[in-house]
């Protein structure tokens, strides 16, 4: 890991004086461009903003690397890298996928450092798509300790089809299915067309359907 994660947050903030308005009142949109103003990020608008967006970043880290102990290092080095280079962002409304896709190239950047192949994606609840493509979901009002043991067991299932996916397409499934994006922000997002997302995503799924076929049909 970078030795700039070692950075305090307080260290940051000391530098920059109160702002007289009430950022937490501004929305995303004005928010970003207060951030983006001086020549670097006024600090209770960034302070507002990583509030805002923390929860994505922890989301997407923690369904790329479940298993990784240092997930509160990447996000912190997630934010300094926002902080460094928000003035970049040229379209505020586009901040959402570029934040996602700097913790998603963070990842494989680490991921390649440690040379090893980690269990990246674990899904507790996953979600249908609006297009309906994939349903993970076991029916059951009132499931009892049988349909409990079998839920459990498709999760790890699901959980392990995923691990085995080749990066590139768990990577698209992480942003369609975990993050609800469109196909247009991830092709964004991975730099690639829209038609190659929207293969990788029919390939993962075609490929998680033939594993847990015998769950999807029960």
């Amino acid at each position: 890991m970078s030795q700039s994660i070692t950075v305090s947050w307080s260290t940051v903030d000391a530098k920059y004086p109160n702002a007289p308005v009430q950022v937490d009142k501004l929305s995303n949109h004005d928010l970003i461009l207060r951030c983006q103003a001086g020549l670097r990020p006024d600090r209770a608008a960034f302070a507002e903003l990583l509030r805002r967006y923390q929860s994505q970043v922890d989301r997407v880290l923690y369904h790329l690397a479940p298993d990784w102990p240092d997930r509160a290092d990447l996000a912190q080095e997630v934010w300094i890298r926002v902080y460094r280079n928000v003035n970049r962002l040229q379209e505020p409304a586009k901040f959402k996928g570029w934040l996602s896709r700097i913790a998603t190239n963070l990842f494989y950047d680490e991921l390649r450092k440690r040379k090893r192949v980690a269990t990246p994606l674990s899904l507790d609840a996953p979600r249908t798509v609006e297009d309906g493509e994939m349903d993970w979901e076991i029916p059951g009002d009132t499931p009892g300790p049988e349909e409990e043991l079998t839920t459990r067991e498709f999760y790890e299932q699901l959980r392990e089809a995923i691990a085995d996916l080749p990066e590139v397409f768990r990577t698209t499934i992480v942003l369609r299915e975990i993050e609800g994006m469109a196909y247009e922000e991830i092709a964004e997002i991975t730099g690639v067309s829209l038609g190659t997302v929207k293969s990788r995503i029919a390939r993962a799924r075609s490929r998680l359907q033939a594993q847990l076929q015998n769950y999807l049909d029960s």
